[in-house]
This record gives C-alpha cells, structure tokens and sequence, in this order.
C-alpha cells in the first residue's frame, strides 16, 4: 500500500464529495479510488468517510485525519519542488575539497568568480594533502591533481592539465653547482614532495625528445605540502620539483631559478570527483562546467609568465 498516494486520494474525495469526481480529477478509475480510501481505513482500523447512495461525509475521526493530511501534503510537495529546484537552479551549500597549493592559486579565485555568477550558492571550501572519503566527509565535489586517480567508483572529470619544474635557490647553486643533465640530481641534495600527486622516490622527466625517470634514493628532506617545499628551496636546502602555480611567484621574484629548463615533470591531470552522474544537484553540475571553463586558462596564464621570463 502506498500510503502518500491514499493520503492524496482521500484528501481529493474529501474535496470533491465524490469518489467519481476525484477519480475524474486525478484520471483513474472510481473503483481504484474507493479501494485507495478503502485500505488506508483498513490501516488505520478507523472509518474517515460516512457513505450513502446520495453523498459522502467526513467523521470526527476523518475531519481531523483530513486536516492533518493537508499539512503533510503541502510539506511532501514543497520539499518535492525544492528538490527539483535544485537540478534547476544553483543554490545552497556547496563544500568542495582542494589541494592547498592548487586551492590558495586557483581555487580561491575561481570560486570568487563562480559566486559571481551564482550568488546563491554559499560556498565552503577545505584544503589539505589527502584525498579524502567524498561520501562519507559529506563533501560535494574534491579537486584532485594526479598522474592516475585511484580507483574510487566517483565520476570524474578532468579540469585543467598542469606540470612541475626542477628548481633551485641561487645560493644552493653557488655552493653545489648546476645539474647539467638529469642524471646529475643523483649528486645533488633533492627535496621530495608527499602527497596525493607526487609520491615514490623517482622523478619523471619529461623533453623534447626523450622521458627520464631519475631515482633518487633517500631525499634530503620530505614535505608534505608544496608552500614547505617552496620554504625549502627558497632557503637553500636542496633541488625541488615544485608545481608550477608555487614555482611561479619564486621566478618572479628571483628566489631561486628554474634549472634543466628543458625537462618538466610529467603531466598532472587536475580532476573534480563527484559521486553520481545521474540527477547531479545543479550547483555541483555547474561548479565543474565552470571549473572546466576556467582553470585551463588560469594554468596557461602561469606557463606563460614562466616563458615571459626567458624560459622554454
């Protein structure tokens, strides 16, 4: 028995005073209608309507029944239409998770320009190193930048395509020397960046012409977040593979330099995960297709600082 059904059922025969008019208003047979009362007074072991050949009449019980069943309707559609209003109109709160590099770069201000667009969509962001459980922590969409996403079951889609770039302080590579070749940062002091994106002890490189992997052994020192690895390479403590959006801002201001300018690491994807793809709520639907529209040209307006620097 469908209760919410024989509920509206009932409520319509109260309107109408006729089993055939309410059946005739809600297009289904009179019998099925009758049979609908009929089951929620079974359920109830209450009768609700008084009937006789000429007329139907509500009892004490069915008056009280009848009133409450308008209230619970009116809120079941109400709750209804705002659920649909939902894959309509972006509103609400959205929580996204953000790696903090990527997130204080580019996150930030895409979510400013979104909100923009969207000014009923309240907004609140997380960052951190960790990939974390989408459904469970209640998140909405998590932007992740990877080489290979685990195998999560989440729908993902790919935002933005970034890289890392080898460098250096100038005071390390007056003291150590400049690694000429790949091959030379097995002599060099390397830092190593721990986290979702970068982890194992081998740096990809890639050229024009040729890929290389350099194994590096037991780093020099191991971060967790690019802006301590960024600390590290600006005061001198080793070679870094900073991604580009922290590397950026150091080439600016001549902290430290980019180093074997013709190798970058391998291609990072940056990707929004989110759990369905089936009746995505509209403000994450449009929060990916806005990050899809955005972050590439906020990572190409980097790569191309970098080469207003002189660099290839």
């Amino acid at each position: 028995m469908d209760t919410i059904y024989s509920m509206r059922v009932f409520v319509r025969v109260a309107h109408t005073g006729s089993f055939t008019a309410a059946a005739e208003v809600m297009q289904i047979a009179t019998g099925r209608a009758s049979r609908a009362v009929s089951q929620l007074e079974n359920r109830l072991r209450t009768r609700l309507l008084n009937r006789s050949t000429r007329r139907l009449a509500l009892t004490q019980a069915g008056q009280r029944y009848f009133e409450q069943c308008n209230e619970i309707l009116a809120i079941i559609d109400q709750a209804e239409a705002e659920a649909r209003e939902s894959q309509v109109r972006p509103s609400g709160n959205l929580r996204i998770y953000a790696p903090t590099g990527l997130g204080q770069h580019y996150i930030v201000k895409a979510i400013g320009l979104y909100r923009s667009r969207y000014p009923e969509v309240h907004v609140q962001l997380t960052l951190g190193q960790r990939l974390p459980d989408l459904v469970n922590e209640g998140y909405d969409t998590v932007v992740a930048a990877a080489v290979e996403l685990p195998d999560s079951g989440l729908i993902s889609q790919k935002v933005g395509t970034t890289f890392s770039i080898v460098c250096a302080s100038r005071s390390y590579t007056e003291r150590h020397g400049i690694p000429q070749i790949p091959v030379d940062l097995r002599n060099h002091s390397c830092l190593q960046l721990n986290t979702c994106a970068f982890v194992g002890d081998a740096w990809v490189l890639e050229g024009e012409a040729d890929e290389q992997s350099i194994r590096l052994g037991k780093p020099s020192l191991e971060v967790n977040t690019t802006e301590a690895l960024v600390s590290a390479v600006r005061e001198g403590l080793g070679v870094g593979l900073i991604p580009l959006h922290s590397a950026v801002g150091g080439l600016l201001s001549t902290e430290f330099e980019w180093i074997l300018r013709e190798y970058r690491s391998q291609r990072i994807d940056v990707f929004a995960l989110y759990p369905s793809r089936r009746y995505i709520d509209a403000k994450i639907r449009t929060w990916v297709d806005f990050l899809s529209e955005t972050l590439p040209a906020m990572l190409a307006c980097d790569q191309e600082k970098a080469l207003q620097l002189g660099f290839s």
